[in-house]
């Protein structure tokens, strides 16, 4: 895929963590908490061993989640997403057709893939959502789109704004300007009330400023998701109540930034999670610099970190798509 921050080479890799390793992690995980835990890769049902974590993060109390293309999903592992605990699939659709979609994902087939997986999960009753990533490619595409996850029946639909990073640097061309990310989260917003799914934008911080002027400018309640997976609490999470964990073991705020907090084979989750300095900083919202070290939402918004990073060098920068001057 075009914009994806991982390699895409068929799997397993060397040093992929063992399912006891995953299993030890989990249970380092259940002492801070019961999070949601997203499933992720590359492509989550190309490992054996998945449905052995997924009953065990489960019965640990944890949301799990899976995010898959949708091709490889049959009727058998379906139902064994559902009976081993997953309680919703993500499908990434980039396009409302397989001539934009196929381009995006560079797979013939993937769209028809991905629709057929999701027919199945509807019929074994597995919740799905809909990502997509916002690009040039589609930008104009994204109310077809929208529409074509209300039809699917999905029950959320997440916009993902580009992060460039891993293929996504190859895509820097294709990036929509900082006034087109202000528009389109203007829109999806004026989206809430009109379509019967939860609506969530990630990697967009400015989304939850645009939330709290939009709401206090009409007059209104916050359209904040109370649902479990759609909560919607602030900007960018990364290092805060979120962080990702590679098949190496590696942790880094998220998977857009490539910052080493630590390896789950040298230390404790606990103990990255609660002594890492990058994670120390990130958490100090009073320590960003630029505009966002200025605005009156930064505790609300945050700016993308990875974006920062990317663009600046300096992951506690300031966002670098970002039209709003602080008051």
């Amino acid at each position: 895929c075009l914009h994806c921050r991982a390699s895409s080479a068929y799997g397993p890799y060397p040093g992929e963590l063992t399912t006891e390793e995953c299993i030890r992690v989990m249970d380092e995980i259940a002492t801070l908490g019961s999070p949601v835990i997203i499933l992720t890769g590359g492509e989550p049902l190309l490992r054996e061993d998945i449905f052995e974590l997924t009953r065990y993060g489960a019965k640990k109390g944890f949301r799990m989640v899976m995010a898959t293309n949708g091709t490889l999903i049959t009727e058998e592992n379906a139902n064994e997403m559902k009976s081993s605990g997953i309680q919703r699939i993500s499908v990434s659709l980039d396009g409302p057709d397989k001539e934009t979609h196929d381009s995006f994902r560079k797979v013939k087939g993937a769209f028809e893939g991905a629709l057929r997986g999701i027919e199945i999960a509807k019929r074994v009753g597995l919740p799905f959502q809909i990502n997509t990533t916002v690009t040039q490619m589609n930008l104009h595409l994204l109310e077809d789109i929208l529409r074509l996850a209300v039809a699917l029946g999905a029950v959320a639909h997440h916009l993902f704004l580009l992060v460039p990073t891993g293929r996504g640097k190859g895509l820097r061309d294709q990036e929509i300007s900082a006034l087109d990310y202000e528009k389109t989260l203007h829109w999806f917003y004026e989206q809430v009330d009109r379509v019967p799914l939860q609506l969530k934008a990630t990697c967009a911080p400015h989304y939850y400023r645009i939330l709290r002027q939009r709401t206090k400018k009409e007059k209104k309640k916050s359209p904040l998701q109370r649902e479990p997976l759609d909560a919607m609490t602030r900007g960018c999470l990364g290092g805060i109540s979120f962080c990702f964990i590679s098949h190496l073991g590696g942790v880094q705020p998220c998977g857009y930034l490539e910052l080493d907090c630590g390896n789950v084979r040298e230390r404790s989750f606990q103990q990255i999670w609660n002594t890492s300095e990058i994670f120390q900083t990130l958490r100090n919202v009073n320590g960003y610099h630029g505009k966002c070290g200025r605005c009156e939402y930064r505790r609300v918004c945050g700016g993308c970190r990875a974006r920062a990073y990317e663009l600046t060098g300096d992951y506690m920068g300031e966002e670098p798509y970002c039209i709003y001057e602080p008051s």
